[in-house]
């Protein structure tokens, strides 16, 4: 308990001087200036209290640490607080400001307020001389993160990883602070937005987004969009993974769309032999075994050469940082020209390196970097959410049964603001235990995919058929019953069941490359 006690008052006592160190200005390092233009900082200054619009044009741009000189950062404070109470800013209420806050004798009396203004003939360029100043702020705070990087790497106590997570976090704060991007006059944009209709218009889909060879849900949608944040949520055991693999074999194999997958629950190797069973159509328990009979595994050779050279890219990285993902998925897009991300889910992401009050603020940042970073990127990110257990605690023959719901959300209602499309996958028979619903209707195999919010279109429910052996999507109406291969599949499981009494081994003609002795590496992701 007494070592305890020290290490705490030891952590805080760091905490202080962190915190100190960070409110001092940068001392000039190695006989080199810390960036900083006081003359210019004075310029702003007189310019707010010469110009009555002039606060209105910086106060997104500058906060009182902008400033390199603590008198100035006390003279903008004033000035702050008057243009928060929306009173007149000028060198009488910035002196009179200053005087309630205690601090006018600091910074040299009401003369050296008035000579701010004497030195400014004009505010005309405050906002210009603002993103200078600020400017010069960022450029102090990358020597002091990059400083304190440097101190903490020479100390071998640390964990690098530790390290690392700490600086991504620190510079995604930085860059958070950066200058905002300035306004556009609505004339290029409309020529853009002319543009995608045009290209629209030329596809013979008709879509203006990604297609995903889910008809219905493409027309709901007209493809997934660009910049869009899409959340598909389900509880556990309703098949988002298998929903987005499905999605991602048809978008990768038929329309030659590059895209990545991070799974941060299944590895590499698990979630490529489920896209084998989808692909191949084979029982996933078969696979995972390799007790594959003689036409199993020619259904295997055949159809698993279609997933060689398909434009997926898989990361399995466990416990992914937000700032890790945006480091890959920038280097996958540049590289690889990848125009669709999916997140596997994003309950498992961390924001490591920064602080949080809660879990759910935690999750609400993650939510918000994620939407950025779609906007950022101009590609849609699809990441799969957790629902919360009041789904479960509704009775299955309600008015809405063990529908979800947007409320269902788990741990932050932020995910629900800040996605374009939040969708539900729903499989009726999973509760009901039946093979009909209270209406007589045949429920098998039957998935609702309820799109709940859509930022820029309708809502509606989309009919699916889930083939559960396959962790397989398919669309409702195409081939519903698939009468083909389910006469297939059942060929194959008797077949199955005859050798394995037989206690006789698949055929090696035409199977060499792919006999049970066959490597997981062999598989190119």
């Amino acid at each position: 308990m007494e070592l305890s006690g020290q290490r705490d008052n030891s952590t805080r006592r760091q905490d202080r001087r962190q915190t100190a160190a960070a409110a001092a200005p940068l001392a000039d390092i190695a006989g080199r200036k810390a960036p900083r233009d006081t003359d210019l900082e004075q310029a702003v200054l007189g310019a707010l209290m010469l110009e009555r619009d002039a606060y209105t044009q910086v106060c997104d741009i500058l906060k009182p640490e902008s400033f390199y000189e603590p008198v100035h950062q006390k003279i903008y404070e004033a000035i702050q607080t008057l243009g928060a109470s929306q009173r007149p800013i000028d060198m009488l209420t910035v002196t009179e400001q200053l005087r309630l806050n205690g601090t006018l004798d600091e910074i040299g009396g009401p003369v050296f307020v008035s000579e701010l203004t004497s030195r400014v003939l004009s505010g005309a360029n405050v906002e210009f001389h603002a993103r200078i100043v600020a400017q010069k702020y960022l450029a102090r705070e990358l020597i002091r993160f990059s400083s304190m990087i440097e101190q903490k790497a020479f100390d071998e106590s640390n964990d690098v990883d530790d390290l690392l997570q700490e600086a991504e976090g620190k510079l995604f704060e930085i860059s958070q602070r950066n200058v905002k991007k300035d306004v556009t006059q609505i004339d290029p944009v409309i020529g853009q937005a002319l543009a995608q209709i045009e290209a629209a218009a030329n596809r013979k889909s008709g879509l203006s987004g990604l297609e995903t060879g889910f008809h219905d849900l493409d027309q709901l949608t007209s493809g997934w969009q660009r910049s869009d944040l899409i959340i598909i949520a389900a509880r556990p055991a309703m098949g988002k993974t298998a929903f987005v693999l499905s999605m991602a074999k048809t978008m990768a194999m038929n329309y030659n769309t590059p895209l990545a997958i991070f799974s941060l629950e299944m590895s590499n190797i698990q979630l490529v032999n489920r896209l084998i069973s989808n692909v191949c159509e084979l029982d996933g328990k078969t696979i995972k075994s390799g007790q594959l009979q003689p036409m199993q595994w020619d259904q295997l050779m055949s159809r698993v050469r279609n997933l060689y050279g398909a434009p997926l890219y898989i990361d399995d990285t466990a416990s992914l940082s937000i700032f890790e993902l945006r480091t890959k998925a920038r280097r996958l897009v540049r590289e690889h020209g990848i125009e669709m991300i999916i997140i596997d889910y994003l309950q498992l992401m961390n924001a490591s390196g920064m602080k949080f009050g809660s879990r759910e603020q935690e999750v609400s940042m993650i939510s918000r970097s994620l939407k950025q970073l779609a906007k950022e990127l101009n590609i849609p990110i699809i990441a799969l959410s957790q629902l919360n257990r009041s789904v479960e605690n509704r009775g299955a023959d309600g008015k809405d049964g063990k529908r979800p719901q947007l409320s269902d959300l788990r741990e932050s209602g932020a995910i629900e603001q800040d996605a374009d499309i939040v969708c539900f996958i729903h499989r009726p028979e999973y509760y009901l235990k039946s093979d009909t619903d209270a209406a007589g209707n045949d429920i098998r195999g039957l998935a609702e995919f309820i799109v709940a919010k859509h930022r820029s279109g309708a809502v509606d429910d989309v009919k699916m058929r889930f083939r559960h052996q396959f962790a397989r999507f398919e669309n409702w109406t195409e081939n519903a019953t698939n009468t083909a291969d389910m006469m297939s599949s059942r060929i194959n499981d008797a077949m199955a069941e005859d050798f394995g009494n037989a206690g006789q081994q698949p055929l090696a003609g035409g199977t060499a490359d792919f006999s049970p002795t066959s490597t997981a590496e062999e598989v190119p992701f």
